[in-house]
C-alpha cells in the first residue's frame, strides 16, 4: 500500500512547515508528515526549507546567521494569504508537542537540510530532541546530503534513513552501496523517467511532489512505497477512487 506523506506539512493549501499546515495535513488523515529542519545562530531547530528566510516569511537573512528571538518575530504567513499573518516560523519541539497533541499516531519524516550547509552538530541536536520523550508516532530521517545520514546512523543505528536525490545517478548508486539506508526520495521525473525499473528496484521509493491527479495516479499504479505530495487530501481521494 502507498502512504501519503504531507510534503512540509498540507504545504499546497497551508504556508509550508508551519503549525497549521502540519496541523491540516493530521486532519486529512496523511500517513506521514515531512518537515524541513535547520539550525539557528544560537542553536536552536527551526522548521523552514530555505537556508534563508526571505522567501517564506518578511524578513532576511540567512536561519545560521539569526537567532530564535529574532526569528519568531518574523511573519511567516502572509506571503501565502493574508489570514495567516499571524503564524511564526516554529521549532522542532513546538511540532512535536503539536503533533502529541493532536495524538498524531502515523511517521514524522524529518528532513536536515545540510546539502547546502551543513550546520555542525545538527544531527546530534535533531535525535536528541526526538528523543526527550516517547511520542505516539514514528520518525524517519532523510537528507540529500549523504554525510548527515551516516552520522546519524552513527547516533541512531536502528533510525530509518532515506537519501533524497533528484534524477542523480551517483546519488542511487550511493543509496545503493550504503546499507543503512532504507529508502530513496528521489523527484517524480526521475520516477517517470525510471517508471520500467521501478518494479524490481531494491530500496523503497518515496517521490517529491507528486501534485497532479496523474501523477498520484501513476505512483500509486507503480505501487511504490509512498509519495510525499503537497495536497495530502487530494491524494487521499484519488487513492479512495482507484480503489473503487
Amino acid at each position: 500500500m502507498t502512504l501519503i506523506l504531507a510534503h512540509r506539512g498540507s504545504s499546497g493549501t497551508h504556508p509550508e512547515n508551519t503549525l497549521p499546515a502540519f496541523a491540516e495535513a493530521v486532519r486529512t488523515g496523511a500517513d506521514g508528515i515531512h518537515l524541513d529542519v535547520h539550525l539557528t545562530k544560537d542553536q536552536q531547530l527551526i522548521i523552514m526549507h530555505d537556508e534563508t528566510v526571505d522567501r517564506t516569511t518578511d524578513g532576511k537573512g540567512l536561519v545560521r546567521e539569526l537567532t530564535l528571538e529574532e526569528i519568531k518575530k518574523l511573519d511567516a504567513g502572509s506571503w501565502f494569504a493574508k489570514k495567516y499573518k499571524a503564524t511564526k516560523v516554529s521549532t522542532l519541539q513546538e511540532v512535536l508537542n503539536l503533533l502529541l497533541q493532536m495524538n498524531f499516531r502515523g511517521i514524522l519524516n524529518i528532513e536536515l537540510k545540510t546539502e547546502n550547509y551543513h550546520y555542525p552538530g545538527i544531527e546530534m541536536a535533531v535525535s536528541k530532541c526526538l528523543h526527550t520523550q516517547e511520542w505516539p508516532f514514528t520518525h524517519w530521517y532523510s537528507s540529500f546530503n549523504l554525510e548527515t545520514l551516516r552520522i546519524l546512523h552513527e547516533i541512531e543505528p536502528d533510525a530509518q534513513l532515506d537519501l533524497l536525490l533528484k534524477k542523480s545517478r551517483s546519488q542511487v548508486a550511493a543509496a545503493m552501496e550504503c546499507d543503512f539506508i532504507e529508502g530513496i526520495h528521489p523527484s517524480y521525473q526521475w520516477v517517470q523517467e525510471n517508471s520500467n525499473q521501478v518494479a524490481n528496484f531494491p530500496k523503497a521509493i518515496r517521490p517529491w511532489t507528486p501534485n497532479l491527479y496523474q501523477s498520484m495516479i501513476q505512483c500509486f499504479d507503480l505501487k511504490l512505497a509512498a509519495i510525499i505530495t503537497d495536497f495530502p487530501e487530494k491524494a487521499h481521494r484519488v487513492k479512495s477512487r482507484m480503489r473503487r
